[in-house]
């Protein structure tokens, strides 16, 4: 590191994978909000945890290797992307000014959550994909209508424990990207995964959290207007 007081730094290894990660985590959120905060956190380990609020009322986080000064910050998506752009050769990335006044509500913890079950990705893609069929019909200037999104689509049950997956999540797994989808075709198109790629469904007393290939998303249970508070 340097003596500069603020900023990221990726890798030492596989730097330029790091960038490229972060750089696509930070477009498909801004893509979902042009104006949309990325916060950073550093983990033990060398590791850097990036958080978005995807506008679903669902948080999409990914892991990425490298170190934060201070050790949680948040950056405007469009002072990131350039950044990452301009990063240095000792990988060095200039988040921009600070955002932390910008950023809404808690983060959900690093542990504790207990594994309930793995989900076929194709399910997944094949439930966004009826999903957005229906958002076109009923949408209005507003987006899908809440009560498409709040549907619960899939459930979960093991070990006494069930949760329903809500709309919401399905769309925020797509619309970042976090599937390892081929690029040819409909973009939702079950047979873009393969057969054997999986989602898996954790779950807390207070959260749900869905790991997929490239991220995560989580999702409060329970009162479902608080996660941005």
């Amino acid at each position: 590191m340097t003596g500069t007081e603020r900023g990221v730094w990726l890798g030492p290894q596989d730097r330029a994978a790091h960038r490229e990660d972060l750089s696509r985590f930070t477009e498909r959120a801004q893509r979902l909000d042009e104006a949309t905060v990325v916060r950073l956190r550093e983990r033990q380990g060398g590791m850097i945890v990036a958080w978005v609020a995807t506008g679903f009322d669902v948080l999409a986080s990914r892991v990425v290797g490298g170190r934060v000064r201070p050790a949680d910050l948040c950056a405007g998506a469009d002072a990131l992307l350039a950044g990452l752009a301009a990063m240095d050769s000792e990988g060095y990335v200039d988040p921009g000014f600070g955002m932390d006044s910008a950023w809404r509500g808690v983060l959900p913890p690093d542990t504790g959550f207990v594994h309930l079950d793995d989900v076929p990705a194709r399910v997944v893609l094949d439930l966004a994909q009826r999903g957005v069929s229906l958002a076109k019909e009923h949408s209005s200037a507003h987006g899908p209508p809440a009560s498409l999104l709040d549907q619960e689509v899939l459930a979960v049950t093991a070990a006494g424990d069930s949760v329903g997956i809500p709309m919401r999540c399905v769309f925020a797994l797509t619309a970042m990207g976090f599937l390892p989808q081929t690029q040819a075709g409909d973009e939702f198109a079950p047979e873009s995964v393969s057969a054997d790629e999986v989602v898996r469904v954790r779950v807390l007393p207070s959260w749900l959290r869905i790991d997929a290939r490239f991220g995560t998303v989580y999702r409060r249970r329970g009162d479902p207007a608080v996660v941005l508070r």
